[in-house]
């Protein structure tokens, strides 16, 4: 409405100012932009007098302003914001759309106004504007990924967006990695009939149009097929009448394909039941048993489908495995028995031992089946090898297998120990390690023996009833050994020890207390420390215990005297009896220091924040303190009636309240002086210190109120002084100059002060018979002593009449001496 409105005064303006000359033109132009780009729009070649900019919608006739320029300078309408970033070129009317979206598409229409003054043209510039969209990144989809072969599939590309027209292109990409143009065209669906194992690969499409070009992610089609007849290779290789065949303990490998996708499962058959699964049956050293029909059964799951191929397997065989030789004790371990088998084989085998042993044994029986029966004085040394021989028609060597007799590599071992509820004591014998197995039994003191047992034997004791002294005695015995090894236990009850049974230490050290087994007694024994209370030791901040199998030490920690000293006990027992064992430990305190004396308390400065202490101790040398506790504390004066005046200073003394006392403590046993700071200086401070060692603390010195700091008013008094007397000594050599110089306009004044006749004057004033002397005298500084300075001597002129009679008249400018002494005295 606004762009017809606009339109319609500028008509009528024309047509009023030159209804003769008017002329409208019209040009149309085609433009492309793609999405997310920029397009500029041009409106003629020369910048007009006056624009509008318009937009139509396709599909729709509604024509609305963009831009306009009445010549006061471009405006942008609302609508340019739907249409992306719209911007009027300098010094043009061209428009530049940045960002262009989807709805920018349609007609843009520029009305130029040229000439408006003289000959008014009016140019209607058309620029159809075309969005173009790139395709993009197209999704290829197959109807099936894994056809079966000789089915029907097709391939599809497809596109979330693009503009028209795009051109399709499908490519193969085969195992080799070679690819090559399978389908092209305008479409995005390629239909494939009766596909075949040769389709197989990666597939990928190509999407292209005026604006780019895209492709796909690869798909992989799988096409399945098979299987085929399976293939069966047979190694070693021997054919015979019945199929193959194979040596006993040669390895057998029966290897089986067929051409299938997805690969073929293989299952293998062995008289019709399944022995394995895969592609190769390998037996190893093939046995008697493994002859008979060998079927490979290929299947494909996918497709259920299956074929089968069989053939035949014989074996020739030995015995399986070799002889076996064993032994065992025989005659209650007096003699060693032999034996050597091996059955199965056709023909049977035959085994036998060596010839000195066959001559040796009591009984021997040559065949499957040999024992041999060896006294212990036909058995030498600590071990022996014994070995059968096996033979077999199949076999082209002599099988054998031996077996070794041998004694433990170690001594018979006994020990001692106490079940966990202390119900029995246990006494074990062992003798591991040889072959056959040993044989041991236990002889206690009162002749009783034990059942014999192999490798190990354990008697077992009631607790306490174990005799104290007596050994119990083990017995071992072994085929190849003609005589009994023994060893035994001594029982005992333990015996404790101790380096000291009085232990003293001063009060807040740690002390240990040692409590020691005189031996290593069976069976075992552990220590056990009891307080001096009689409690078991349960606090580990108070006590640490160190302990073996041997010794256990208590260490009592910062001990103190009323609750540490007393009997400590220790105690040991085992099923044969107990000890216990008492430790005295005596805690004393320590000394008390000496007493401290107060000699100096005065605050620093004038601010009365800081108080500084000096003191001294009883003699030179340190007698047994560690530190000085350094204690302030405020004197609070509380309210009370005062009746008159002395009643009333008798009243705030006695109202003066003390607070609790502060400490500063210093653990330096030579330091003397101490300063406290952070005070208020409007209170008033006791101050007292105190010693202490360790835990003992001394008496406390008495407690002093800090003096007021000395004065430091005395160099400014002694320099008034001294500035007082320059000046007054300055005034008089000024006046004496001044009057003697003006002596004809003052001559009483003169005469007074030089006399009458100048040799007078000069005699006078030379040898004074009178002086006048003046002090002055310096205030005193408290606590600082006094300062006084000595008068000025100033001399005096004689009478005048000792004056005339003695000397004779001089003139006016006759010089005059002049002696001035001047003498300062300060202390």
């Amino acid at each position: 409405m606004l762009v017809q409105l606009l339109g319609l005064l500028f008509l009528l303006y024309f047509a009023n100012s030159q209804p003769n000359n008017g002329e409208v033109v019209y040009q149309d132009t085609t433009v492309y932009g793609v999405v997310g780009k920029a397009v500029i729009l041009e409106c003629g070649t020369t910048v007009p007098d006056m624009y509008i900019w318009s937009f139509t919608k396709p599909g729709t006739e509604a024509i609305k302003a963009v831009v306009y320029d009445l010549g006061q300078g471009p405006k942008i309408q609302k609508l340019a914001h739907t249409l992306g970033q719209v911007t009027v070129i300098l010094k043009s009317a061209d428009v530049s759309i940045d960002k262009l979206p989807v709805a920018a598409q349609g007609l843009y229409t520029c009305q130029a106004f040229y000439d408006i003054e003289n000959s008014p043209v009016v140019y209607y510039y058309y620029v159809h504007l075309t969005v173009r969209v790139p395709v993009t990144k197209p999704h290829l989809l197959v109807s099936d990924v894994s056809p079966v072969e000789g089915s029907t599939i097709w391939l599809q590309c497809n596109l979330d967006n693009g503009t028209g027209p795009i051109q399709y292109v499908w490519q193969q990409e085969n195992r080799h990695g070679n690819i090559s143009a399978f389908a092209q065209g305008n479409t995005g669906v390629v239909n494939v009939t009766e596909v075949n194992r040769n389709h197989t690969g990666w597939y990928r499409c190509l999407a292209s149009n005026a604006v780019n070009s895209e492709q796909s992610d690869r798909i992989w089609l799988d096409i399945i097929y098979g299987p085929d007849i399976p293939q069966i290779d047979v190694t070693p290789y021997t054919v015979t009448e019945r199929g193959y065949s194979a040596l006993e303990r040669e390895t057998v490998s029966l290897q089986c394909q067929a051409q299938s996708n997805p690969p073929s499962q293989y299952v293998w058959l062995y008289n019709s039941s399944q022995v394995y699964t895969g592609p190769q049956l390998t037996i190893t050293k093939v046995l008697r048993m493994h002859t008979g029909d060998y079927a490979c059964l290929a299947q494909n799951t996918y497709l259920n489908t299956r074929s089968k191929k069989t053939i035949s397997l014989t074996v020739y065989y030995p015995p399986d495995g070799s002889p076996s030789c064993s032994m065992e004790p025989a005659v209650n371990h007096t003699s060693l028995k032999l034996r050597c088998s091996w059955t199965g084989g056709f023909p049977s085998a035959e085994v036998h031992w060596a010839n000195h042993l066959r001559r040796a044994g009591e009984e021997a029986d040559e065949g499957h089946d040999s024992d041999i029966l060896l006294p212990s004085h036909d058995l030498f040394g600590n071990s022996s090898l014994f070995t059968c021989t096996g033979s077999h028609l199949a076999l082209e060597q002599s099988v054998e297998c031996s077996t070794r007799a041998y004694l433990p590599p170690s001594e018979p071992v006994c020990l001692a120990y106490v079940t966990t509820n202390k119900q029995y004591l246990m006494l074990s014998c062992s003798w591991d390690g040889g072959a056959p197995n040993a044989l041991v039994w236990w002889e206690g003191p009162g002749g009783h023996e034990t059942p014999k047992q192999e490798n190990s034997n354990i008697l077992n004791i009631r607790y306490g009833t174990a005799r104290n002294g007596r050994p119990y005695v083990c017995h071992a015995k072994h085929p190849l050994l003609g005589q009994t090894k023994t060893c035994w236990l001594t029982l005992e009850a333990p015996v404790l020890l101790t380096q000291r049974r009085v232990v003293s230490v001063y009060e807040g050290t740690d002390v240990q207390l040692s409590c020691n087994l005189r031996a290593n007694y069976l069976p075992t024994s552990q220590i056990t420390w009891f307080n001096n209370h009689g409690l078991d030791i349960l606090d580990a901040s108070k006590y640490m215990l160190l302990r073996t199998s041997a010794w256990a030490n208590l260490t009592v920690r910062d001990t103190d005297e009323a609750q540490d000293s007393g009997e400590y006990r220790c105690t040991s027992s085992n099923a044969v009896g107990g000890a216990d064992l008492n430790v005295t430990l005596v805690v004393k305190k320590h000394p008390i220091p000496p007493n401290a004396t107060l000699i100096r308390v005065m605050y620093i400065g004038r601010l009365r924040n800081e108080v500084e202490l000096e003191w001294q101790m009883e003699g030179d040398a340190q007698q047994g303190w560690t530190g000085f506790v350094v204690q302030h504390r405020g004197l609070t004066e509380r309210p009370g009636r005062r009746t008159s005046n002395n009643e009333s200073m008798g009243r705030t003394e006695e109202r003066l309240s003390a607070e609790i006392w502060h400490e500063n403590i210093l653990q330096d046993p030579d330091v003397r002086i101490h300063i406290v700071d952070r005070l208020t200086p409007t209170a008033k401070y006791h101050f007292r210190v105190m010693p202490f060692n360790y835990r003992t603390i001394g008496h406390p010195s008495a407690a002093k109120t800090p003096a007021e700091p000395p004065s430091n008013n005395y160099p400014a008094v002694i320099g008034a002084a001294i500035g007082g007397m320059l000046f007054a000594v300055i005034f008089t050599v000024l006046l004496l100059m001044y009057i003697f110089r003006n002596r004809n306009n003052s001559p009483r004044l003169h005469d007074m002060l030089f006399g009458l006749r100048h040799s007078q004057s000069r005699e006078n004033i030379n040898f004074p018979e009178d002086e006048g002397v003046s002090e002055a005298e310096g205030g005193g500084v408290p606590e600082m002593g006094s300062s006084s300075s000595q008068g000025l001597k100033i001399p005096r002129a004689a009478s005048p009449l000792a004056a005339a009679d003695q000397a004779p008249p001089m003139g006016d400018n006759e010089p005059v001496n002049v002696t001035i002494t001047v003498q300062a005295t300060g202390s």
